[in-house]
């Protein structure tokens, strides 16, 4: 499977905003888009061009998709998916991305990020209504139950990463039970609820060209 495996704060830099793909250590550590607000590589200083508007469409576009971590014709699938759906396909399209179960697994703070909550599920630490999933695209539906497998409960990376969950309803989709460490996806998002910094619309121009 193809992957990302170069530096993470270069994406952050290439789109000029932190994209928090390290998780909790973004709101810890120095980051490196502090000392250098601007893009990576040898020319990064010197593009002062003026964006298009094509420019602009594809950089929102980029910055969602390395958000969620994902290749582009993933990406692109959900898109595909999303004018399949009533309502409006950028609003479709990150409810199709919050939820797949490797978000699903960052947002109820089994894993500091979904970058890492990818890696535990491939090795089976969680399961799906009882079921074990070791896919992370796998995409969650209402009532489903995510639970940490009981072998999984003692792994120093999922108890560190619950340290840092201060609010057990800090998603009004989900419900997250610590004690237990289980959580229940209640229900589909709508968008207002999800605490994304981007313009899907600009996505949806993008892909309508």
């Amino acid at each position: 499977m193809a992957r990302y495996v170069d530096a993470s704060c270069k994406l952050c830099r290439r789109e000029r905003t932190k994209l928090f793909l390290k998780g909790a250590k973004c709101y810890t550590e120095k980051c490196p888009l502090e000392k250098r607000n601007f893009a990576p590589g040898q020319h990064g200083q010197s593009r002062r061009a003026k964006v298009s508007e094509y420019g602009l469409q594809l950089r929102e576009k980029q910055k969602i998709r390395r958000m969620y971590g994902l290749l582009e014709s993933q990406f692109r699938n959900y898109y595909e998916k999303s004018l399949r759906l009533r309502g409006k396909p950028g609003d479709n399209l990150l409810r199709f991305l919050e939820r797949r179960f490797d978000n699903v697994i960052y947002r109820l703070g089994f894993a500091p990020s979904r970058k890492a909550a990818r890696q535990l599920i491939m090795h089976g630490h969680f399961s799906i209504n009882s079921n074990k999933v070791d896919i992370p695209s796998y995409l969650l539906a209402t009532g489903d139950v995510v639970k940490v497998n009981e072998k999984s409960k003692k792994l120093d990376i999922i108890h560190d990463a619950m340290k840092k969950v201060k609010d057990a309803s800090m998603y009004p989709w989900l419900s997250l039970d610590k004690a237990a460490m289980t959580g229940t996806f209640l229900q589909i998002p709508e968008r207002a609820d999800i605490p994304l910094n981007a313009n899907e619309q600009l996505v949806v121009e993008l892909y309508s060209k």
